[in-house]
Protein backbone atom coordinates (compact mmCIF):
# COMPACT_ATOMS: atom_id res chain seq x y z
CA UNK A 1 0.00 0.00 0.00
CA UNK A 2 1.28 3.47 -0.91
CA UNK A 3 -0.15 6.78 0.30
CA UNK A 4 1.03 10.23 -0.74
CA UNK A 5 1.92 11.95 2.50
CA UNK A 6 2.51 15.36 0.95
CA UNK A 7 3.91 16.98 -2.13
CA UNK A 8 4.98 20.44 -3.20
CA UNK A 9 5.89 22.05 -6.48
CA UNK A 10 6.90 25.67 -6.78
CA UNK A 11 6.30 27.65 -9.95
CA UNK A 12 9.98 27.12 -10.59
CA UNK A 13 12.08 24.48 -8.95
CA UNK A 14 11.89 20.80 -8.09
CA UNK A 15 8.82 18.64 -7.52
CA UNK A 16 8.96 17.10 -4.03
CA UNK A 17 6.79 14.25 -2.77
CA UNK A 18 6.86 12.07 0.33
CA UNK A 19 5.12 8.70 0.22
CA UNK A 20 4.09 6.37 3.02
CA UNK A 21 4.53 2.69 2.26
CA UNK A 22 3.09 -0.29 4.10
CA UNK A 23 4.78 -3.45 2.83
CA UNK A 24 2.68 -6.58 2.38
CA UNK A 25 5.44 -9.13 3.07
CA UNK A 26 8.86 -9.24 4.69
CA UNK A 27 10.57 -8.90 1.29
CA UNK A 28 8.53 -6.71 -1.02
CA UNK A 29 8.98 -4.59 -4.15
CA UNK A 30 6.91 -1.42 -4.51
CA UNK A 31 6.89 0.62 -7.71
CA UNK A 32 7.20 4.18 -6.39
CA UNK A 33 7.52 5.77 -9.82
CA UNK A 34 4.37 4.04 -11.02
CA UNK A 35 2.43 5.54 -8.13
CA UNK A 36 3.74 9.02 -8.90
CA UNK A 37 2.89 8.66 -12.59
CA UNK A 38 -0.60 7.53 -11.63
CA UNK A 39 -1.17 10.35 -9.15
CA UNK A 40 0.52 13.31 -10.81
CA UNK A 41 0.91 12.54 -14.51
CA UNK A 42 2.39 15.50 -16.37
CA UNK A 43 3.13 17.32 -13.14
CA UNK A 44 5.72 14.63 -12.45
CA UNK A 45 6.79 13.55 -15.95
CA UNK A 46 7.60 17.07 -17.12
CA UNK A 47 10.86 16.71 -15.21
CA UNK A 48 13.70 14.78 -16.80
CA UNK A 49 15.43 13.58 -13.64
CA UNK A 50 14.40 12.18 -10.28
CA UNK A 51 16.12 11.38 -7.00
CA UNK A 52 14.68 8.60 -4.84
CA UNK A 53 15.40 8.61 -1.11
CA UNK A 54 14.87 6.00 1.61
CA UNK A 55 15.20 6.83 5.30
CA UNK A 56 15.71 3.18 6.22
CA UNK A 57 18.56 0.68 6.61
CA UNK A 58 16.75 -2.45 5.42
CA UNK A 59 14.83 -0.86 2.54
CA UNK A 60 16.18 1.18 -0.35
CA UNK A 61 16.74 1.44 -4.10
CA UNK A 62 18.92 -0.13 -6.75
CA UNK A 63 21.13 2.21 -8.72
CA UNK A 64 19.86 2.76 -12.25
CA UNK A 65 22.67 0.84 -13.93
CA UNK A 66 21.98 -2.32 -11.94
CA UNK A 67 18.22 -1.93 -12.45
CA UNK A 68 18.86 -1.72 -16.21
CA UNK A 69 21.03 -4.86 -16.13
CA UNK A 70 18.08 -6.61 -14.48
CA UNK A 71 15.78 -5.06 -17.11
CA UNK A 72 13.73 -3.21 -14.46
CA UNK A 73 11.90 -6.50 -14.05
CA UNK A 74 10.44 -7.23 -10.61
CA UNK A 75 10.88 -10.99 -10.93
CA UNK A 76 14.48 -10.59 -12.02
CA UNK A 77 15.18 -8.28 -9.08
CA UNK A 78 13.55 -10.76 -6.70
CA UNK A 79 15.79 -13.49 -8.11
CA UNK A 80 18.86 -11.29 -7.73
CA UNK A 81 17.95 -10.59 -4.09
CA UNK A 82 17.33 -14.28 -3.52
CA UNK A 83 20.98 -15.00 -4.17
CA UNK A 84 22.01 -12.71 -1.31
CA UNK A 85 19.26 -14.10 0.91
CA UNK A 86 20.87 -17.50 0.37
CA UNK A 87 24.22 -16.06 1.40
CA UNK A 88 22.67 -14.30 4.42
CA UNK A 89 19.72 -16.47 5.45
CA UNK A 90 17.36 -15.61 8.33
CA UNK A 91 18.12 -17.41 11.55
CA UNK A 92 21.88 -17.90 11.07
CA UNK A 93 24.17 -17.26 14.03
CA UNK A 94 24.36 -13.48 13.68
CA UNK A 95 25.76 -11.70 16.73
CA UNK A 96 23.48 -8.73 15.97
CA UNK A 97 20.47 -10.99 16.60
CA UNK A 98 21.71 -12.17 20.01
CA UNK A 99 19.36 -10.01 22.05
CA UNK A 100 21.05 -10.77 25.37
CA UNK A 101 24.09 -8.89 24.01
CA UNK A 102 22.11 -5.82 22.91
CA UNK A 103 22.75 -3.72 25.99
CA UNK A 104 21.29 -0.59 24.37
CA UNK A 105 17.81 -2.17 24.34
CA UNK A 106 15.36 -2.46 27.24
CA UNK A 107 13.85 -5.85 28.07
CA UNK A 108 10.61 -4.70 26.47
CA UNK A 109 12.41 -3.64 23.30
CA UNK A 110 14.29 -6.94 23.12
CA UNK A 111 10.98 -8.80 23.07
CA UNK A 112 9.80 -6.99 19.92
CA UNK A 113 13.08 -6.12 18.20
CA UNK A 114 13.23 -7.84 14.79
CA UNK A 115 15.97 -10.39 14.13
CA UNK A 116 17.13 -8.76 10.93
CA UNK A 117 20.91 -8.98 10.60
CA UNK A 118 20.28 -10.90 7.37
CA UNK A 119 18.34 -7.93 5.98
CA UNK A 120 21.14 -5.49 6.81
CA UNK A 121 23.78 -7.72 5.22
CA UNK A 122 21.61 -8.31 2.15
CA UNK A 123 21.14 -4.53 1.81
CA UNK A 124 24.91 -3.97 1.97
CA UNK A 125 25.93 -7.00 -0.07
CA UNK A 126 23.37 -6.53 -2.86
CA UNK A 127 24.39 -2.89 -3.28
CA UNK A 128 21.10 -1.30 -2.26
CA UNK A 129 21.24 2.43 -1.82
CA UNK A 130 19.76 4.91 0.59
CA UNK A 131 19.24 7.17 -2.43
CA UNK A 132 19.51 6.78 -6.18
CA UNK A 133 19.30 9.06 -9.21
CA UNK A 134 17.25 8.03 -12.25
CA UNK A 135 16.79 9.45 -15.74
CA UNK A 136 13.83 7.68 -17.37
CA UNK A 137 11.50 8.85 -20.12
CA UNK A 138 9.30 5.77 -20.47
CA UNK A 139 7.10 3.83 -18.10
CA UNK A 140 9.90 1.85 -16.43
CA UNK A 141 9.30 1.23 -12.72
CA UNK A 142 11.56 2.40 -9.93
CA UNK A 143 11.39 -0.20 -7.20
CA UNK A 144 11.46 0.52 -3.48
CA UNK A 145 13.08 -2.70 -2.25
CA UNK A 146 11.86 -3.78 1.19
CA UNK A 147 13.86 -6.47 3.03
CA UNK A 148 12.27 -6.46 6.49
CA UNK A 149 8.71 -5.24 6.05
CA UNK A 150 6.87 -7.72 8.27
CA UNK A 151 8.37 -9.22 11.43
CA UNK A 152 7.40 -10.60 14.82
CA UNK A 153 6.69 -7.10 16.13
CA UNK A 154 4.30 -6.20 13.29
CA UNK A 155 4.40 -4.42 9.93
CA UNK A 156 6.78 -1.59 9.13
CA UNK A 157 5.61 1.89 8.24
CA UNK A 158 8.07 3.21 5.65
CA UNK A 159 8.58 6.59 4.04
CA UNK A 160 10.33 7.51 0.85
CA UNK A 161 10.91 10.92 -0.65
CA UNK A 162 11.21 11.70 -4.36
CA UNK A 163 12.60 14.93 -5.80
CA UNK A 164 12.03 15.48 -9.54
CA UNK A 165 13.96 18.22 -11.35
CA UNK A 166 15.32 19.29 -14.73
CA UNK A 167 18.97 19.98 -14.14
CA UNK A 168 21.76 20.09 -11.64
CA UNK A 169 24.78 22.24 -11.02
CA UNK A 170 27.96 21.42 -9.19
CA UNK A 171 28.38 23.84 -6.31
CA UNK A 172 31.63 22.81 -4.63
CA UNK A 173 34.14 19.96 -4.43
CA UNK A 174 36.32 19.13 -1.47
CA UNK A 175 38.67 16.34 -0.45
CA UNK A 176 38.24 15.34 3.18
CA UNK A 177 40.61 13.30 5.31
CA UNK A 178 39.40 10.90 7.98
CA UNK A 179 41.54 8.91 10.41
CA UNK A 180 42.19 5.41 9.08
CA UNK A 181 41.29 2.47 11.26
CA UNK A 182 44.18 0.57 12.87
CA UNK A 183 42.29 -2.70 12.27
CA UNK A 184 42.79 -4.48 8.93
CA UNK A 185 39.06 -5.31 8.64
CA UNK A 186 36.85 -2.62 10.08
CA UNK A 187 33.88 -0.28 9.63
CA UNK A 188 33.95 3.38 10.65
CA UNK A 189 30.90 5.52 11.35
CA UNK A 190 31.34 8.71 9.31
CA UNK A 191 28.39 10.24 11.15
CA UNK A 192 30.48 10.28 14.33
CA UNK A 193 30.87 14.00 15.16
CA UNK A 194 34.43 13.39 16.36
CA UNK A 195 35.48 12.66 12.76
CA UNK A 196 34.16 16.06 11.63
CA UNK A 197 32.85 14.91 8.24
CA UNK A 198 29.20 15.74 8.71
CA UNK A 199 29.99 19.12 10.24
CA UNK A 200 31.85 20.04 7.05
CA UNK A 201 28.91 18.94 4.88
CA UNK A 202 26.46 20.97 6.94
CA UNK A 203 28.68 24.04 6.61
CA UNK A 204 28.78 23.59 2.83
CA UNK A 205 24.97 23.47 2.60
CA UNK A 206 24.62 26.59 4.72
CA UNK A 207 27.36 28.51 2.92
CA UNK A 208 25.89 27.88 -0.53
CA UNK A 209 22.22 28.01 0.56
CA UNK A 210 21.25 24.79 -1.20
CA UNK A 211 17.56 23.93 -0.69
CA UNK A 212 17.34 20.75 -2.78
CA UNK A 213 20.33 18.76 -3.94
CA UNK A 214 22.67 15.99 -2.93
CA UNK A 215 26.16 15.20 -1.74
CA UNK A 216 28.12 12.67 -3.78
CA UNK A 217 30.78 11.08 -1.59
CA UNK A 218 33.37 8.80 -3.21
CA UNK A 219 36.67 7.09 -2.50
CA UNK A 220 39.48 8.38 -4.77
CA UNK A 221 41.12 5.82 -7.06
CA UNK A 222 44.17 5.56 -4.84
CA UNK A 223 42.05 4.41 -1.87
CA UNK A 224 42.13 0.64 -2.25
CA UNK A 225 40.62 -2.28 -0.28
CA UNK A 226 37.77 -0.12 0.99
CA UNK A 227 34.13 0.60 0.27
CA UNK A 228 31.26 2.84 1.32
CA UNK A 229 27.68 2.18 2.33
CA UNK A 230 24.86 3.82 4.27
CA UNK A 231 23.34 1.61 6.93
CA UNK A 232 22.82 1.19 10.66
CA UNK A 233 26.06 1.51 12.59
CA UNK A 234 25.15 -1.01 15.27
CA UNK A 235 28.34 -2.25 16.99
CA UNK A 236 27.51 -5.97 16.96
CA UNK A 237 26.49 -5.84 13.30
CA UNK A 238 29.58 -3.89 12.25
CA UNK A 239 32.20 -5.45 14.54
CA UNK A 240 31.16 -9.07 14.11
CA UNK A 241 28.65 -9.93 11.37
CA UNK A 242 29.92 -7.58 8.66
CA UNK A 243 33.52 -8.56 9.40
CA UNK A 244 32.61 -12.22 9.06
CA UNK A 245 30.87 -11.53 5.74
CA UNK A 246 33.96 -9.72 4.46
CA UNK A 247 36.26 -12.51 5.53
CA UNK A 248 34.04 -15.16 3.97
CA UNK A 249 30.76 -14.28 2.20
CA UNK A 250 29.65 -17.94 2.44
CA UNK A 251 29.95 -18.00 6.23
CA UNK A 252 26.24 -17.74 6.97
CA UNK A 253 24.80 -19.96 4.28
CA UNK A 254 22.29 -22.39 5.76
CA UNK A 255 22.75 -24.95 2.98
CA UNK A 256 26.18 -25.12 1.43
CA UNK A 257 28.05 -27.13 -1.13
CA UNK A 258 30.99 -29.39 -0.46
CA UNK A 259 33.55 -26.66 -1.07
CA UNK A 260 31.95 -24.26 1.40
CA UNK A 261 31.51 -26.89 4.12
CA UNK A 262 35.20 -27.71 3.82
CA UNK A 263 36.13 -24.04 4.05
CA UNK A 264 34.00 -23.52 7.15
CA UNK A 265 35.53 -26.57 8.82
CA UNK A 266 38.99 -25.26 8.02
CA UNK A 267 38.96 -21.45 8.13
CA UNK A 268 42.69 -21.42 7.34
CA UNK A 269 41.78 -22.52 3.82
CA UNK A 270 40.43 -19.00 3.22
CA UNK A 271 43.24 -16.43 3.53
CA UNK A 272 41.60 -13.44 5.19
CA UNK A 273 44.36 -11.12 4.00
CA UNK A 274 43.65 -11.92 0.37
CA UNK A 275 39.82 -11.83 0.37
CA UNK A 276 39.94 -13.07 -3.26
CA UNK A 277 38.56 -16.58 -2.97
CA UNK A 278 39.40 -19.38 -5.38
CA UNK A 279 37.31 -18.57 -8.42
CA UNK A 280 36.44 -22.19 -9.05
CA UNK A 281 34.99 -22.63 -5.56
CA UNK A 282 32.95 -19.44 -5.81
CA UNK A 283 31.53 -20.49 -9.17
CA UNK A 284 30.60 -23.92 -7.82
CA UNK A 285 28.82 -22.49 -4.80
CA UNK A 286 26.93 -19.88 -6.78
CA UNK A 287 25.92 -22.40 -9.41
CA UNK A 288 24.39 -24.53 -6.67
CA UNK A 289 22.46 -21.51 -5.39
CA UNK A 290 21.28 -20.57 -8.88
CA UNK A 291 20.07 -24.13 -9.42
CA UNK A 292 18.27 -24.17 -6.09
CA UNK A 293 16.39 -20.93 -6.70
CA UNK A 294 15.77 -21.84 -10.38
CA UNK A 295 17.56 -18.86 -11.88
CA UNK A 296 19.45 -20.67 -14.60
CA UNK A 297 19.48 -19.14 -18.10
CA UNK A 298 18.24 -15.83 -16.76
CA UNK A 299 19.41 -12.24 -16.77
CA UNK A 300 20.18 -12.75 -13.06
CA UNK A 301 22.68 -15.48 -13.87
CA UNK A 302 24.43 -13.18 -16.34
CA UNK A 303 24.73 -10.47 -13.69
CA UNK A 304 26.05 -12.98 -11.15
CA UNK A 305 28.55 -14.45 -13.61
CA UNK A 306 30.07 -11.00 -14.00
CA UNK A 307 30.37 -10.71 -10.24
CA UNK A 308 32.17 -13.97 -9.49
CA UNK A 309 35.04 -13.03 -11.80
CA UNK A 310 35.87 -10.12 -9.48
CA UNK A 311 37.23 -9.77 -5.94
CA UNK A 312 34.80 -10.27 -3.09
CA UNK A 313 34.49 -6.52 -2.64
CA UNK A 314 32.81 -6.42 -6.06
CA UNK A 315 31.02 -9.72 -5.59
CA UNK A 316 29.32 -8.19 -2.55
CA UNK A 317 28.80 -5.08 -4.70
CA UNK A 318 30.48 -2.99 -2.02
CA UNK A 319 30.18 0.50 -3.42
CA UNK A 320 32.91 3.08 -3.60
CA UNK A 321 30.44 5.95 -3.41
CA UNK A 322 27.11 7.00 -1.92
CA UNK A 323 24.84 10.02 -2.10
CA UNK A 324 23.15 11.96 0.67
CA UNK A 325 20.08 14.11 -0.03
CA UNK A 326 19.77 17.78 0.80
CA UNK A 327 16.13 18.69 1.42
CA UNK A 328 14.09 21.73 2.33
CA UNK A 329 11.77 19.96 4.76
CA UNK A 330 10.44 23.08 6.45
CA UNK A 331 9.49 24.89 3.23
CA UNK A 332 11.44 28.03 4.11
CA UNK A 333 14.25 27.48 1.65
CA UNK A 334 16.66 26.05 4.23
CA UNK A 335 18.27 22.79 3.16
CA UNK A 336 19.45 20.06 5.49
CA UNK A 337 20.93 16.59 5.10
CA UNK A 338 17.96 14.25 4.85
CA UNK A 339 18.50 10.90 6.48
CA UNK A 340 16.76 8.53 8.80
CA UNK A 341 17.39 8.18 12.52
CA UNK A 342 19.43 5.00 12.18
CA UNK A 343 21.23 5.78 8.94
CA UNK A 344 24.97 6.38 8.99
CA UNK A 345 27.49 6.68 6.17
CA UNK A 346 30.04 3.93 6.80
CA UNK A 347 33.59 3.49 5.55
CA UNK A 348 34.47 -0.22 5.34
CA UNK A 349 37.96 -1.58 4.80
CA UNK A 350 39.14 -5.16 4.39
CA UNK A 351 42.85 -4.37 4.37
CA UNK A 352 44.57 -1.76 6.51
CA UNK A 353 46.74 1.09 5.30
CA UNK A 354 50.04 2.28 6.74
CA UNK A 355 49.19 5.96 6.52
CA UNK A 356 47.09 7.58 9.22
CA UNK A 357 44.26 8.88 7.05
CA UNK A 358 41.95 7.92 4.21
CA UNK A 359 40.54 10.43 1.73
CA UNK A 360 36.98 11.09 0.60
CA UNK A 361 35.99 13.22 -2.38
CA UNK A 362 32.84 15.22 -1.66
CA UNK A 363 30.76 17.04 -4.28
CA UNK A 364 27.76 19.23 -3.46
CA UNK A 365 25.16 19.38 -6.25
CA UNK A 366 22.15 21.72 -6.46
CA UNK A 367 18.94 20.63 -8.19
CA UNK A 368 17.55 23.27 -10.54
Amino acid sequence: MILIDRHTRAAKGPFHATLRIKPATRVDLIDVRGKLLEEFGDEFTRYTRSFYISNHTTAGFLDQRLAELLEHDGRGIEGYLQLFQELFPPGADYVHDSMHLRTELSEEQKASEPLNADSHLTFIGAGLRNSASYELDGSEPVWFVELDGVHVGGTRQRRTTVVAYDGEEEVERRRLSVPSSPHPIDAQNLRDPDLGCIGVLEEMVEEHQVSFGRFDVALPDEEQDAGLTVNEYEPLLMDYDLREALRNPFRFMAQTGKEVRHALRDPRSIPAKAINFAQFDAVQVLNQVLDRVRLRDSVVERVVNRAVALPVSHFLRMKRAFSLPVLDRSGDGTGEIGWGTYQSPILVQWKGVERRTRSLDVTLVRFV
